[in-house]
């Protein structure tokens, strides 16, 4: 059996080593005309290895920044990966939700529906068109609850595919190069090179 213990502090050694050498990054804001919400989520599945519990992960975009994001344990324990990415996106999406009314509470309406993206493809059928089967009514609130807001088009939910499945970086593990290359996606990065004479 393993040691929790050691696990736990073999995961704060390589947490402390990597923020030792990324001191000088930072979240970088740019100026956008593009006004929509983008998100991507994607949970593990059973990924506590003491509780196998699931970790969703989410990140949201508005035009080109990075507005909110999230890597946090689900509550209670998912028979499925599927179950485990409906409760992903309907945490996702209650967020995209928040947002919008912030947005609109400081006049600056998002007139498009959100746009979330998930790997899963059951998923984003199932929140599209919501037959109900047995096998769903455990989760039939979440199902429920998104499909209200694609159903006003607040939101849509669409796939990507796996291998651009940027929240995996929130609740996975991943091979350095991939690593590097999604947090340049979300605008984490070094300041940019000051020039001579600037």
């Amino acid at each position: 059996m393993h040691d929790p213990r050691i696990e736990h502090m073999n995961a704060l050694k390589r947490i402390i080593r990597y923020l030792q050498g990324t001191l000088d990054y930072g979240l970088h804001i740019y100026p956008s005309s593009v006004s929509a919400l983008v998100s991507y989520t994607d949970p593990d599945w059973g990924g506590c290895p003491e509780t196998r519990r699931s970790t969703s992960g989410y990140y949201m975009f508005l035009g080109y920044n990075l507005v909110s994001w999230s890597a946090k344990r689900q509550t209670t324990l998912s028979l499925s990966s599927a179950v485990a990415e409906y409760r992903g996106v309907a945490n996702e999406v209650s967020e995209s939700c928040w947002l919008r009314n912030l947005l609109l509470e400081l006049h600056f309406p998002v007139q498009k529906a959100t746009l979330v993206y998930c790997d899963n493809v059951s998923a984003v059928y199932l929140f599209g068109n919501p037959v109900q089967h047995q096998r769903t009514k455990h989760i039939e609130i979440y199902i429920h609850f998104v499909h209200e807001k694609v159903a006003h088009g607040q939101v849509r939910i669409l796939h990507v595919p796996s291998m651009y499945q940027i929240a995996d970086i929130f609740t996975k593990g991943l091979p350095s190069v991939l690593f590097e290359d999604f947090r340049d996606s979300l605008s984490v990065r070094r300041p940019p090179a000051m020039t001579a004479g600037v």
